[in-house]
């Protein structure tokens, strides 16, 4: 039998979130960020950027979520920079989460599986955004390649935009709502794993207090929302109350906006990162 690659996600995220704390930065090159770091809008400044937060923040928190879509607006020079992103972050130890929320069919979804958890692939990540809006089952090629490689998939549940909630509370075919079906289809998934399986859910730290259960789910909650959306890191316990010890708060603009200098940016980090833990032991 052929040894594993690495160890599976839940253990790799449980292990890095242990030595380094709660804690989830994007990197969203936005163009007003941009602007802020008195950058324009061009390949070389997206890598200064780019490269400044993860020289800031790779070394230090457990994961970084690079949007891809602020990298894929300047073609194959963007895509080049992602890469860098990526590499680079990794070598640092970070965990890197790649946001593309993806979502398709059949070979098309495995072609996106093999695009960013393929072993050989340019863009391989720890773990990537997909969107189970074709149906949970569609999104099996990425779900089996993730666990197949030792990385892992975060499942968009409940989003922390208004418009998502149309949808996403709407009721299914379980009686549930679509959001907590969801939920339900990830913990079948990751049923039996230790510590947690490799199927996360997006739900936003915007939600209101009891909307999901999370109790059955076993992996972990990709949290959306502190800082510039109206979250703060004490409204964390309010919304997932007993399964707060799985959850992964992520901020990106709140500090990225303290940029460009390193020091800024890690001190930034620094703070929410140790509001969530104390949070944590609290």
């Amino acid at each position: 039998m052929t040894a594993p690659l690495r160890a599976p996600f839940g253990q790799r995220l449980t292990d890095v979130v242990r030595a380094r704390g709660p804690l989830c930065v994007g990197i969203d090159p936005h163009p007003s960020l941009l602007l802020a770091w008195d950058l324009d809008e061009s390949p070389a400044s997206l890598e200064r950027f780019a490269m400044t937060a993860v020289e800031a923040l790779a070394g230090e928190v457990a994961v970084l979520k690079p949007q891809s879509a602020f990298f894929e607006v300047y073609g194959s020079a963007g895509i080049a920079v992602l890469e860098k992103v990526i590499r680079e972050a990794q070598q640092a130890g970070a965990l890197v989460l790649l946001d593309v929320k993806r979502g398709d069919i059949g070979s098309t979804m495995t072609a996106y599986a093999m695009a960013y958890l393929d072993e050989h692939a340019p863009l391989a990540a720890d773990a990537i955004t997909v969107s189970p809006y074709l149906g949970y089952g569609s999104l099996a090629p990425a779900i089996g390649m993730a666990e197949q490689t030792g990385r892992g998939v975060f499942v968009l549940a409940r989003t922390s935009n208004p418009e998502g909630a149309g949808l996403q509370q709407s009721i299914h075919g379980s009686g549930d709502s679509v959001a907590q079906y969801i939920v339900d289809s990830a913990a079948e998934t990751n049923l039996d794993a230790t510590p947690m399986g490799h199927v996360g859910v997006v739900a936003g730290a915007t939600i209101r207090p009891g909307d999901l259960d999370f109790s059955r789910l076993n992996g972990p909650i990709l949290a959306p929302g502190l800082g510039a959306q109206g979250a703060t890191v004490r409204t964390l316990r309010e919304v997932f109350g007993e399964s707060l010890p799985n959850v992964l708060p992520t901020t990106s603009r709140d500090i990225l906006r303290h940029g460009p200098t390193p020091d800024a940016l890690r001190a930034a980090a620094h703070r929410v990162r140790d509001e969530v833990a104390e949070l944590l032991r609290d």
